[in-house]
């Protein structure tokens, strides 16, 4: 595995851990319930603000923190690469 690789599933989990800490700012949840209380909480908030079906909102969050993980990735790959000179 190359320090690429390293450096962005690095970055992807620390940002999406960044993201569900954000999302549970100020809630009274036991920390291990916070994943499952983001996933349903964006999942709630695109089907209540679309009116969309629920298997399509909850479809639709899962795909959300997909590509906000694979962005992370991306992001933490091409840093790595910038600061290390590799290009």
């Amino acid at each position: 595995m190359t320090h690429h690789k390293i450096a962005g599933i690095v970055t992807a989990a620390l940002g999406l851990c960044a993201i569900i800490a954000f999302f549970n700012a100020g809630m009274d949840t036991p920390l291990l319930s916070w994943p499952l209380t983001a996933y349903l909480g964006v999942a709630f908030t695109i089907g209540w603000s679309t009116g969309i079906p629920n298997f399509l909102a909850y479809l639709l969050a899962a795909l959300l923190f997909i590509l906000v993980a694979v962005g992370f990735y991306k992001l933490g790959s091409w840093f790595y690469g910038l600061v290390a000179g590799i290009g």
